[in-house]
């Protein structure tokens, strides 16, 4: 048996180092190509910075607990309502009474971004009914709201409205 082809006949695929060489490059070229597309539309959509100040954040956290364990204790409730032009909340102690008298801190932000920031100005208007006038706000809307009383006590109310 001879190696050579007869003549007129043309020689099949032969499959080389060269092909394979080939292959493989291309195969990491398109997997590299596929993790730097990716890279670059998770760097562009989100770049990581979830607070301005972590260290500090960090170093706050023990109080935040030790301030909702106060809340807690004091037993307060609060229910906030989204009505046109208004944002309404309702303050009551732990046996369902009205709270009055309070001076309400108050800020209404997107849930996705700080653009847009409102911070109302709440007054009472029957006892632990308190409101505050928006204008003409549409869509989902985050509420804090930092309650405080005359004897320095302090509760924080965090909602979600919706306006249509």
């Amino acid at each position: 048996m001879s190696a050579t082809t007869p003549a007129g006949v043309k020689p099949g695929f032969r499959f080389t180092g060269w092909h394979m060489l080939a292959g493989v490059v291309t195969f990491f070229a398109v997997v590299i190509a596929v993790d730097v597309l990716f890279t670059v539309l998770a760097l562009r959509t989100f770049p990581g910075q979830v607070s301005v100040t972590p260290y500090e954040d960090g170093l706050l956290y023990n109080q935040r607990i030790a301030q909702q364990r106060a809340q807690a204790a004091l037993g307060w409730r609060a229910a906030a309502t989204a009505n046109a032009g208004v944002v309404t909340l309702t303050v009551q102690d732990a046996a369902g009474s009205p709270i009055r008298g309070l001076d309400i801190a108050a800020r209404l932000e997107r849930p996705a971004t700080e653009a847009g920031r409102l911070t109302p100005k709440f007054i009472e208007t029957a006892p632990g009914r308190y409101e505050a006038a928006t204008g003409r706000i549409a869509g989902a809307w985050d509420l804090t709201a930092e309650a405080s009383d005359t004897a320095g006590r302090r509760f924080v109310a965090e909602r979600r409205l919706t306006w249509p």
